[in-house]
């Protein structure tokens, strides 16, 4: 296992990509595969919540394969951010610098991940932005775009963030960063996951940075977007900007 350096020459140490999946197995070997020839030095885990289509099986033959490929194996679908959650101990606890969260769909790209990688050196948390200059998305429907751009704008406003897409999903984080997170009190899942650990991040005062990525809708298997959990964002952002506003506490971690 080697150590990762960023395009400006910058050594960021060990860094360990996590990707969480539930029947995705028409994906998983080719993002593992296009991650592999991306950023060769960088580690894979493989979160499965049990998936009834083998993704698991999969995970296992790609980690026998290749001694930088690991499995962790949860015990039933357990939401994103548990997923995550999870993830990010393993890395903790295996002497990972760097942790990245990262889609097993194909909609972040593996090949783009050094470019997240060298913002880190001046970053404590880099967020793939969709909506800073030379972001973009293909392949949505309008009425998700709406979505997305509307629920940015509503995190912005409710809880000040100013971050241009707090809710994306592709992101590198320090180690340093995540000891500070008191992942106890999270939980929260999907795009409201999201917003919170960047609002964490944040409010911990770590410095937090965008760079532009190119989303591109999954082409296989079924996305997991679902209206509950539009509106457990929706909710609970509503309610930390509340708090915020009337200034009560709330456990941040």
């Amino acid at each position: 296992m080697t150590d990762v350096t960023g395009d400006s020459g910058t050594d960021i140490g060990r860094v360990l990509v996590i990707v969480p999946t539930y029947n995705e197995k028409d994906n998983l070997e080719i993002i593992a595969r296009r991650l592999r020839a991306s950023v060769p030095s960088a580690d894979l885990l493989i979160a499965d919540d049990n998936s009834p289509d083998g993704t698991g099986d999969i995970a296992d033959t790609l980690a026998a394969a290749d001694p930088q490929v690991h499995v962790l194996h949860r015990p039933g679908k357990g939401g994103l951010g548990a997923a995550y959650i999870a993830g990010f101990r393993w890395a903790l606890d295996h002497g990972y610098d760097v942790a990245v969260e990262m889609d097993a769909d194909g909609s972040h790209s593996p090949e783009q991940l050094p470019r997240l990688l060298d913002a880190l050196r001046d970053a404590d948390l880099v967020l793939g932005s969709r909506y800073v200059s030379g972001g973009e998305v293909k392949n949505w429907p309008l009425s998700r775009k709406v979505l997305s751009v509307g629920g940015n704008t509503y995190v912005r406003t409710v809880l000040g963030l100013h971050l241009r897409d707090a809710t994306g999903g592709y992101r590198a984080f320090r180690r340093s960063a995540l000891e500070k997170i008191d992942f106890a009190t999270v939980d929260s899942q999907g795009y409201c996951f999201q917003v919170d650990l960047a609002w964490r991040a944040m409010r911990k005062g770590l410095r937090v940075v965008e760079v532009p990525i190119t989303f591109i809708e999954r082409e296989r298997g079924q996305s997991k977007m679902s209206r509950s959990i539009v509106a457990e964002a929706l909710w609970r952002v509503t309610v930390w900007g509340a708090a915020e506003r009337f200034g009560r506490k709330r456990a941040t971690g």
